[in-house]
């Protein structure tokens, strides 16, 4: 007999069964060592919005399903942006926060979400969330980036999908950076030549620091980093040091990567990544100075130099930026999907969502027109 339980802290399970959930090759920010992070150093919290309500099911007491879910009362750090449905709603007399949320907060990369043991069917997660949101009252409950294997199942219990994109490199078996660089045109390759060639003659050399040799004080040299990008903002960043030193607790698990930029034997700018094996994630950066072109190379050449090293096949460098199809980067739809409770607004966001998602589908096609690829290298 399953029990199910709402739980307000990932602390309450047991870390080995949680991870029994994932398989070996799931995402780094899937693992309970990120998640727990984010709660322990209260970058989650319902002070700033995240409020946690996870979904447990056990089996005899042991833990046989979870889907992380969080009551938002805004839309800082998800990346799939409903600012406009919420004044929408807003305008009719109704509230749209609290939703519910299931995402890996501030972190827009394709996971799993729904975890579970093979004897448990989808649909009970998806049947106790509906239940709760009609006694609850909630208006909408929303999955972003989730993996292919659950978009069927969404689909068929009345989620409206939402499309978007991102950019991902891909390797195609590249033995050098210098083998990379013959996809591109003549002009593209020259350009980013260039851009390299001016942090080289800046005098700024990298150092690559992983699991086996990261210690607290480069997560500290980082951190400055990370948060010096925010405050230029004139804004708080989402991450505190306690979480950063949450992952280093963790770091076997999660297999975090630095790259310090040095100059004159001092530290100057720093890029994160995660290890996810077929996948290498870039997810922050910062600087102490501006150097022309260090962002790229910092954020992406050297990602794509470390794949290509390590023979991991994609590299997802983050959200936005047009900027990254100079520089090989191909556009890659990417979706959520979003369960509206009441039919008026459900049928507003499906036909919202259904002339997005043919303008998302146009501007595809165009990405794959303008790669500045060689021709026998195009998509």
């Amino acid at each position: 007999m399953n029990k199910v339980k709402f739980i307000e802290d990932i602390s309450s399970l047991k870390e080995s069964e949680f991870d029994n959930l994932n398989s070996k090759d799931d995402s780094p920010f899937t693992k309970y060592g990120f998640l727990n992070s984010l709660e322990e150093s209260r970058c989650v919290s319902t002070v700033n919005g995240w409020k946690p309500n996870h979904l447990a099911i056990f089996n005899k007491k042991k833990l046989g399903g979870f889907i992380p879910l969080y009551l938002k009362n805004n839309s800082h750090g998800e990346f799939v942006f409903d600012h406009q449905w919420s004044y929408a709603l807003n305008r009719a007399g109704r509230n749209y926060y609290p939703k519910l949320l299931t995402a890996i907060p501030f972190t827009p990369c394709k996971t799993k979400k729904i975890f579970k043991s093979e004897k448990l069917d989808y649909e009970i997660f998806i049947e106790e969330i509906k239940d709760l949101m009609i006694k609850d009252n909630i208006e909408t409950w929303h999955m972003l980036f989730p993996d292919d294997e659950v978009h069927k199942t969404l689909a068929d219990n009345n989620f409206i999908k939402r499309s978007g994109y991102k950019f991902i490199w891909n390797n195609k078996k590249y033995n050098c950076f210098e083998d990379y660089l013959e996809i591109f045109t003549s002009r593209q390759r020259k350009n980013i030549k260039n851009e390299r060639e001016k942090v080289k003659k800046a005098g700024i050399t990298f150092k690559v620091k992983d699991k086996s040799n990261l210690t607290d004080g480069h997560w500290e040299d980082f951190y400055n980093f990370y948060k010096n990008t925010y405050l230029e903002r004139l804004q708080e960043p989402y991450l505190n040091l306690d979480f950063f030193k949450g992952v280093h607790a963790k770091r076997m698990q999660l297999n975090p990567i630095i790259i310090f930029a040095e100059k004159n034997n001092k530290k100057i700018a720093a890029s994160l990544f995660y290890n996810g094996k077929s996948v290498l994630y870039g997810r922050h950066w910062g600087a102490s100075e501006d150097v022309d072109s260090l962002h790229f190379e910092c954020c992406y050449y050297q990602g794509i130099d470390y794949c290509i090293k390590n023979k991991i096949a994609h590299f997802d460098p983050g959200v936005q930026g047009e900027h990254k199809m100079r520089r090989g980067f191909e556009a890659t739809e990417t979706s959520s999907y979003h369960y509206i409770m009441k039919e008026d607004f459900r049928n507003a966001i499906k036909d919202f969502c259904a002339r997005e998602g043919k303008e998302i589908k146009n501007y595809l096609k165009a990405c794959e027109r303008y790669t500045p690829f060689k021709k026998e290298y195009k998509i």
